[in-house]
This record gives C-alpha cells, structure tokens and sequence, in this order.
C-alpha cells in the first residue's frame, strides 16, 4: 500500500487519531462461527454485509444477536448481481450487470434495504457493499454509475481501492476497501499501522474465515483484532455505518476541528 503524509488533520472521537472498520461480505458461516466471537471478546464492532434472499427471515435468524451485540447488518443487494465475466453471475437466480437497468438495480437495492429494516428496524440506513465491488451497470452506450441509486437507499457505500480513506474529501458512497484474503496478521497490522500515521480511514474487507476461495486464516484475523483492541485509545474501530456518519457530520459542522494539511 502506497504511503504518503496526512492530506488533514481529522477529528475522530475522543481525539483518537484514525478509525478502522472490520467489514465482511456475504454473511458466510465462518463469520457467525469465528469473526463474531473473536470481535465480542475483543469488544470491537464490524459490519456484515448481508443478502437476504427469498427465505430472508429464515436465513437472516442467526444475525439476530450479531445485531444486537451492535455489529452492522449490511446491505449486499438481494440478488449479487456481478459482470457476466464471472461463470456464476447468469446461474437463475440473478442477472449479470450488463443485461441490467438502473430501475433493476434500485430494485434488488430497495429489496434488500426493506427486508433489513423488517429484520432489524432499530440499525435505521444501514451502509452497501457494491457486489464484486463493481459500481456499474450495462455495457458500452448504457454502461452508467449506480452510486446515485445507493445514495438514495443507503448511508455509504463501499467498493474497493489502492489506499485508505482520506476522511476529509473521500467519497462515502464510493469508499475505498481493502480486500485482505490471503493476508498474514503482519500485514494486516502493517495497513492498520499505517493507517494511525496518516490520520485516514481503514476499511478491511474479509469474506471467509478459514472458508471459501477469498479466505483469510483464523490467527491472521485474531492478530489484527488483538492490536485494534490494544490500541483503541488511538484507533477508532467501529462500524462501517457509524464512522461514514461521524466523517458525514464533521464535514458538515465547518470549524469543528477540521484542519488543512501543509
């Protein structure tokens, strides 16, 4: 990851001095049998980007008290419709992204969006993980942004990028993420360090614990968390949805701590 000073000298809560969020997508079962535990021990909060498909109220049961301990509940769309590059995105039960409108997709958003308020009315806007971190629809003359859909529906929005967020000018519905499969705890801590230096927001993006093809191992995922909680007198970690509203409010309150860089 490219280093480089500060661009601001940013005011996060109780003058700590960046904010890290845990995210992870696609509510797997390793996230409810190792992520959620390792994060209740610690006392940290993540946010769990979910699809609630047909049986959503089945299915969602499980996050009932992963919700209620203060983690996120995330909006992933209904469907995770992707780019017809990948083999599994027209399998019938979704649609790539090139065959879609922007009506389809506010309508796999707002779906999503309905069924997790239903679920858990107390979270209020939840934040949108852009599925494949694609942000697009269509191809060639109809290929357009939906981040104005998400904006519509949702309190930020994450995809993916090179660096962390600048907390100061970042895009918060078009957020840079760091997918971290196959990351060792080292360089996972290597990020976070780097993140305390530069005063920016750190989004991790992790799928499966110990499962799947974008796994990361279970002692790489605890020697991050082990930092984050001796460190949380310097780093922020919190929610997706909760620090995307702090940077919202500071942004929009001038002259309340916020500093230009030389």
């Amino acid at each position: 990851m490219q280093t480089s000073a500060a661009s601001s000298t940013f005011p996060w809560p109780e003058a700590r001095q960046a904010a890290v969020s845990l995210s992870f997508d696609d509510g797997m079962p390793s996230q409810l049998a190792r992520a959620v535990p390792m994060l209740d021990r610690a006392g940290l909060q993540g946010t769990f980007y979910l699809n609630p498909r047909d049986g959503w109220e089945r299915d969602l049961e499980p996050w009932r008290a992963v919700a209620a301990c203060g983690h996120e509940l995330g909006n992933h769309t209904v469907t995770h419709p992707c780019s017809n590059q990948f083999g599994w995105s027209d399998d019938g039960t979704r649609r790539p992204l090139e065959m879609l409108t922007l009506w389809d997709i506010e309508q796999d958003i707002a779906l999503a969006a309905e069924r997790l308020h239903a679920f858990c009315p107390d979270q209020g806007r939840v934040s949108f993980a852009y599925p494949c971190y694609q942000t697009w629809i269509g191809e060639g003359a109809t290929h357009q942004s939906y981040v104005p859909v998400v904006a519509r529906y949702c309190t930020a929005g994450r995809t993916r990028g090179e660096r962390t967020a600048d907390p100061a000018t970042c895009d918060l519905f078009h957020l840079n993420s760091l997918p971290v499969e196959f990351l060792q705890g080292g360089e996972l801590v290597a990020i976070a360090e780097e993140t305390l230096e530069d005063n920016r927001w750190a989004i991790f993006t992790f799928h499966g614990v110990e499962e799947g093809h974008l796994s990361v191992t279970e002692q790489a995922l605890q020697t991050l968390v082990d930092w984050l909680s001796r460190n949380t007198d310097r780093v922020w970690v919190d929610t997706v949805q909760r620090v995307a509203d702090h940077v919202r409010n500071q942004r929009d309150t001038p002259g309340e701590g916020l500093a230009s860089g030389p």
